[in-house]
C-alpha cells in the first residue's frame, strides 16, 4: 500500500519515540486480505505487531471500493480467508491489551467523564489521554466519593481498579 519502509524501520521509530517520550500511548490500524497479500506477508505483520507491542490496535477487512486502485488488483482473497487473517491479527492485538491494561492497575490519570454508560446505568464511563474517543477501549466508573455528584464533561482525578481487554475500571479519588 506503498508506505515506504519496513518493519525494522518502524521498530526503530518506535523504540526511539518511547526512549524519548515516557508514557507514549501508540496506535494504528491495518487492513488484511489487500490482493496479493500472501500468507508470508501476513504472518510477517503478525511477527510486528508482537514486536511493536501497540497501546490500541484495530484491523480492518479489505473490501473492494470502485474507483481505487487496488479495485483492478488481481489475486483476491476469498472473504473467509479475509476474515481469519483479522480475527487472529486481533487475537494477537487481544493477548498485548490484555497486558499492557494489566499494567495500568492502580496507577493514576486525569479522565473526562462522558456520563452514564451505554452498558449499564449502573457505571459512568469516561476516557484518559490515552483513549481516542469512539476508537479505543473505555474508562468505566464504578466508584467515587459520597459527597460527590460526577458531572460530564468534567475531569477528575481516578485510579485504574481493573483491567480487561480493552476497557478500564477505575474510582474517582
Amino acid at each position: 500500500m506503498k508506505r515506504g519502509g519496513g518493519a525494522e524501520v518502524f521498530l526503530a521509530s518506535i523504540a526511539k519515540m518511547r526512549r524519548a517520550i515516557p508514557g507514549l500511548t501508540l496506535r494504528t490500524s491495518f487492513i488484511v486480505g489487500f490482493p496479493g497479500e500472501s500468507e508470508k506477508e501476513f504472518e510477517e505483520l503478525c511477527d510486528f505487531v508482537r514486536e511493536a507491542q501497540f497501546d490500541w490496535m484495530g484491523t480492518f477487512s479489505y473490501s473492494d471500493q470502485e474507483g481505487a486502485d487496488a479495485y483492478a488488483l488481481e489475486k483476491k482473497l476469498s472473504s473467509r480467508e479475509i476474515e481469519r487473517r483479522r480475527k487472529h491479527l486481533m487475537g494477537i492485538q487481544r493477548r498485548i491489551s490484555k497486558k499492557k491494561k494489566k499494567a495500568l492497575v492502580g496507577q493514576e490519570f486525569d479522565l473526562l467523564l462522558e456520563g452514564t454508560s451505554e452498558e449499564t446505568d449502573l457505571l459512568m464511563e469516561g476516557r484518559t489521554s490515552m483513549h481516542a474517543p469512539e476508537i479505543d477501549g473505555k474508562v468505566f466508573v464504578n466508584d467515587f466519593p459520597e459527597d460527590m455528584e460526577p458531572q460530564p464533561g468534567e475531569f477528575y482525578r481516578c485510579q485504574i481498579t481493573e483491567a480487561h481487554d480493552y476497557d478500564l475500571v477505575a474510582r474517582i479519588l
